[in-house]
C-alpha cells in the first residue's frame, strides 16, 4: 500500500489544500495597500500560513468524512470513500481530527492574534457545519452560506499572513463570500442533477429535501448578482483598473455554470477541476491579469469612471 493510499491520509484530503489559493487575493491586496509588509520574512510567513491553514482544513475534512459516512453510503460515488467503506477506525479518526485542528489553530499563534482568530473561526465553522444539533449542512441555503464563509475567512488568513495591521476592505470580504456561495450553489446543483432522483437526493443530503433545480438556479443567480454588486463597490473605491478584468471574471462565471450542467460534473469534486483545461486556462489568465492590474496604474480609467461634472 502506497503512502497516498493510506485511508487516514485520504480522509485528511491533502489534495484539497489547493483551495488555499483563495488566500492569494488577501495576500495581494495587503501587499498593495500596505507596502510596509514587504520584507525578507514575508515568504517564510506565507509558507507557514499555507501549511497551518491546510492543517485546519484537513481537520475539517476528517470530521466531515466521519459524520457524513451514513449518508455517503447512499451516494453512487462517495460510498467508496474510506469511512463509509469501513477502512477507517472511527476512534482514530476523531483523534486525527483533534490533533490536526490543534496543530493548525494553535500553531497560528506564531503569525499573530488576527491570523489565529481567523484560523480558529475557520475551524469552528467546520464544527457548526457538521455537528448536530446545529449542523448547518442539513439546512437549505444556510448550508451554502455557512460553507462558503470559508472563502472570506481564507481571504482574511491571506491578508493577515502578511503581517499587516490594516483592516481589509469590507466590500471585498462580502464579494468573496458571495462568489464562494456561487461556487457552492453550482456544486449543489450539479450534485442534485447527477443523483436525478429527489427521494434519493433527500436521503443523501437533508437540504435536498427542500431544493429543486429551479430553486438552486435562482440561488445561483442571487449569489453571483450579490458578488457583482459588492465587487463593483470594491473596485471603484480601491482599484479602478480592475474594471478591465470584468469580462474575464464574467467568462469564468459563465464557464463554471456551463460545466455545472455536464453529466457527473467535475464541480461536484473541486479537487478534479484542474482536469478541465478550458476553465483552468481561463482562470489562470484572469488571475494573472487581475494581479497585474493591481500594480499597473491606468490614470485615464479613473477619469472615465469618475462622477460626471455638473453643467
Amino acid at each position: 500500500m502506497s503512502f497516498f493510499s493510506n485511508p487516514y491520509l485520504q480522509i485528511a484530503r491533502v489534495d484539497h489544500w489547493f483551495k488555499n489559493v483563495f488566500m492569494l487575493p488577501g495576500i495581494v491586496m495587503a501587499l498593495y495597500l500596505d507596502q510596509g509588509v514587504w520584507s525578507a520574512e514575508l515568504l517564510p510567513r506565507l509558507l507557514l500560513a499555507f501549511l497551518l491553514v491546510g492543517l485546519v482544513a484537513s481537520s475539517y475534512y476528517v470530521l466531515n468524512e466521519v459524520l457524513d459516512a451514513d449518508t455517503d453510503k447512499k451516494h453512487p460515488v462517495k460510498c467508496n470513500r474510506p469511512v463509509p467503506s469501513g477502512r477507517v477506525n472511527i476512534k482514530i479518526a476523531y483523534i486525527e481530527w483533534l490533533v490536526l485542528g490543534a496543530a493548525g489553530v494553535f500553531g497560528s499563534l506564531l503569525l499573530g492574534t488576527a491570523f489565529f482568530t481567523s484560523a480558529a473561526i475557520l475551524w469552528l465553522m467546520g464544527c457548526l457545519y457538521n455537528i448536530k444539533p446545529v449542523r448547518t449542512k442539513d439546512k437549505p441555503y444556510l448550508d451554502v452560506i455557512s460553507e462558503s464563509l470559508n472563502n472570506p475567512l481564507r481571504l482574511l488568513l491571506g491578508w493577515y499572513a502578511t503581517g499587516t495591521a490594516l483592516i481589509p476592505p469590507i466590500s471585498l470580504v462580502f464579494a468573496y463570500w458571495m462568489i464562494g456561495a456561487f461556487f457552492m450553489a453550482v456544486k449543489r446543483f450539479a450534485e442534485y442533477r447527477h443523483i436525478d432522483d429527489p427521494v434519493q437526493a433527500g436521503e443523501y443530503r437533508m437540504s435536498f429535501k427542500h431544493y429543486t433545480e429551479e430553486r438552486l438556479l435562482i440561488s445561483i443567480i442571487y449569489y453571483v448578482a450579490a458578488f457583482g454588486l459588492f465587487f463593483g463597490i470594491f473596485l471603484i473605491r480601491y482599484r479602478t483598473e480592475l474594471i478591465l478584468s470584468i469580462p474575464l471574471i464574467a467568462a469564468v462565471i459563465a464557464w463554471y455554470i456551463h460545466i455545472g450542467f455536464h453529466y457527473d460534473s467535475p464541480v461536484q469534486y473541486p479537487e478534479k477541476l484542474y482536469k478541465n483545461r478550458g476553465l483552468m486556462t481561463l482562470l489562470l489568465i484572469t488571475t494573472i491579469v487581475m494581479i497585474a492590474l493591481m500594480f499597473i496604474d491606468i490614470p485615464w480609467l479613473s477619469e472615465v469612471f469618475s462622477k460626471t461634472p455638473a453643467i
